[in-house]
């Protein structure tokens, strides 16, 4: 039976198109705040979803997008009848984030969440070079390039797109390891690996060649070992239209030409 939402909380992006679309629909419907609503309806992008999400992460309040962004791959299409009908009928998928644990050139421990991705980076004019494990065993003594990231089902159709990694449909219970321009070895193009596996990277030769890991916007700098694996305790809530679910979306995707 769906569940129909009576208090909604309407949260724009900063920009003068979402502050907009967030006054009209509470013209029509109402605006509770945010701690007391049902449901809530993020306005903006794909970057303010994530914001949102992080925001209300193990609530259990989910999250129900309009596009007022640019892309927009998770949000759903801006219509303003018909919101508590759409929202009552939409398809509901859990969101488990990435857990980050970052050790800096000084020693100390970073933690962060990351519902995209994990994303390490080459911080000057020189390559990286970093050594991977996979619980514990290292898989990859030496990979040479720009970057490496480990990306969620959700985060694969984004960053990890764009570096040529595989796109994971939402209820895949699997990672992406993607390098990001690698030089050497040059045939090797990441990795699939269950999501209950824990990925370590250590970078060789920080003080020459230092790197920085991002864990969506929050960014470390100086890093000598990253961890990453999925939490075990923290998830978010996602809303989908049924004619535009995230299945869909990623059918869509990987048949573009």
């Amino acid at each position: 039976m769906a569940r129909y939402f009576n208090k909604l909380a309407f949260l724009p992006a900063d920009t003068d198109q979402a502050r907009q679309a967030a006054e009209a629909l509470a013209g029509l419907y109402g605006d509770h705040p945010a701690d007391e609503a049902e449901a809530v309806i993020a306005l903006g992008g794909d970057g303010h979803m994530l914001h949102v999400l992080h925001r209300f992460m193990s609530t259990g309040v989910p999250i129900y997008g309009m596009n007022r962004g640019t892309v927009g791959f998770l949000m759903n299409h801006y219509r303003e009848k018909g919101l508590h009908e759409r929202i009552a009928a939409a398809v509901e998928n859990v969101v488990r984030p990435l857990s980050m644990t970052a050790i800096d050139e000084d020693g100390r421990s970073h933690v962060a969440l990351a519902i995209n991705e994990v994303s390490i980076f080459r911080q000057s004019y020189q390559a990286a070079r970093l050594r991977i494990s996979i619980d514990g065993r290292v898989r990859l003594e030496e990979l040479v390039c720009d970057g490496v990231m480990v990306a969620t089902p959700t985060g694969s159709t984004a960053y990890n797109l764009s570096a040529q990694g595989p796109i994971i449909p939402m209820d895949a219970p699997l990672l992406a390891l993607t390098p990001v321009s690698p030089f050497r070895p040059r045939r090797w193009r990441g990795a699939l690996l269950p999501n209950r596996q824990t990925v370590e990277i250590e970078a060789i030769e920080p003080g020459k060649r230092p790197v920085n890991a991002v864990a969506d916007a929050h960014e470390v700098k100086s890093v000598r070992r990253i961890t990453i694996r999925e939490s075990l305790t923290e998830s978010g809530v996602i809303l989908f239209d049924r004619d535009h679910s995230w299945d869909e979306r990623i059918l869509t995707e990987q048949f573009r030409y």
